[in-house]
């Protein structure tokens, strides 16, 4: 069976956890069946991977018609795919098209939706409308489509009702605990001014509406004076949110030491170093489908505070792994809490009552990591994928 697997996000050209879903789900794809992958971007070497750039007459158009440009030119090379496989609306024109054309069934795995993210007008304009769409079409044609978690099954079923609730299946994200593991190294943390000996509050993350930062830096405002906040963010979704994240940390950083903003992709060695020097790792998003990041953390044996929304309550276990954090949202798709300020405060309520129990801390980080080598290995999540191609190929588009 050959399956074409098409993403925006392909190394080495990634951002988000889309991209690291991709490239750890190809990996254990190709130990069981003929997998090519068609990605966005400039030329990669990777044997079975085609990258396809924004053709040259759309240069100045709108971001979504440029990505539309680019899905017209990947899909006359998914002729002879048993099955076609897209990741994100960014991908999904492609698939749709191509099983139209080739009369193969098309798989989507839902990493989120853009009914609930309508902050994205901010960023792509009137291209949000083209995203919603071409999402909208593509989940309403497929012959299957992959949530990343039960909460994010639900959110789909709630955002497209014409869907047949047994085509819409759960296959968690997952996590290599070969790669993402404990390390201790004093030169990395020394190198982004990172006291060891002092507890720490760590974030990863894009500075997006949905990853919550805004609220988190609130929070930290009420934490210990003693409490570092190490905060691995970059690649903002618009001026205006890099503008209010700029003027908070800023804030924080003249009435507290120890508030460290590193803006750049860090390498995975120097992340496990500063995930494994963190009390506790923090996850404040409004939106969450899974959350790769949080089984990152995990993995290298941190404790987990997160919000209680989307897929985060089935990767973090309260009392277990590490804290759940109440939230009451507002039912208009924003994600956005009833009372911010009571959110604010149960966040910074939480983190400090784990950052101040660094025992404590410390075991929930030791069942984290066990959790997420016992419940979600890509070996696993493969196979379940593998098994899923197998039934649309079966049954036809």
């Amino acid at each position: 069976m050959r399956v074409d697997i098409i993403t925006k996000e392909y190394p080495p050209e990634i951002y988000g956890g889309a991209g690291v879903h991709v490239t750890e789900l190809v990996k254990a794809l190709r130990e069981r069946l003929d997998v090519q992958v068609r990605a966005f971007g400039g030329a990669r070497d990777e044997t079975g991977t085609t990258s396809y750039a924004v053709p040259v007459e759309l240069a100045g158009a709108n971001g979504a018609v440029q990505t539309l440009g680019t899905d017209l030119e990947i899909v006359t090379d998914v002729a002879g795919a048993d099955v076609v496989h897209s990741h994100t609306w960014y991908a999904n024109f492609a698939g749709h098209l191509s099983s139209l054309l080739h009369g193969i069934p098309h798989i989507v795995t839902a990493h989120s939706l853009e009914p609930l993210r309508p902050w994205k007008a901010e960023q792509l304009g009137g291209g949000y409308a083209v995203s919603s769409y071409i999402e909208k079409t593509a989940y309403e044609g497929a012959a299957a489509i992959i949530a990343v978690s039960e909460g994010m099954r639900q959110d789909i079923l709630r955002s497209y009702p014409s869907l047949d609730p047994a085509d819409v299946r759960v296959i968690y994200n997952g996590i290599d605990v070969e790669e993402w593991h404990p390390v201790e190294d004093a030169a990395v943390l020394a190198e982004y001014g990172i006291d060891p000996d002092r507890p720490s509050v760590v974030f990863v993350g894009r500075i997006t509406r949905q990853k919550g930062l805004p609220y988190l830096l609130r929070a930290v405002a009420e934490l210990p004076a003693d409490v570092q906040v190490i905060l691995c963010a970059g690649a903002p979704d618009t001026p205006q949110i890099l503008t209010e994240v700029e003027g908070l940390v800023r804030d924080l950083q003249t009435t507290r030491d120890g508030v460290v903003w590193i803006d750049k992709l860090l390498p995975r060695h120097e992340l496990c170093a500063i995930l494994s020097s963190a009390t506790t790792f923090v996850c404040p998003s409004v939106y969450e489908p899974l959350g790769i990041v949080n089984l990152e953390a995990m993995a290298c044996g941190a404790a987990v505070v997160g919000t209680a929304t989307g897929g985060i309550p089935e990767v973090v276990v309260d009392g277990v792994t590490g804290r759940l954090v109440p939230i009451e949202q507002v039912q208009d798709g924003t994600g956005t809490p009833v009372d911010p300020e009571r959110f604010v405060a149960d966040l910074a309520r939480v983190l400090t009552e784990v950052v101040t129990d660094r025992e404590r801390a410390r075991t929930y980080g030791e069942a984290g990591r066990a959790r997420a080598a016992a419940a979600f290995s890509w070996g696993a999540i493969a196979e379940a994928t593998a098994a899923l191609y197998a039934e649309v190929a079966g049954r036809g588009r």
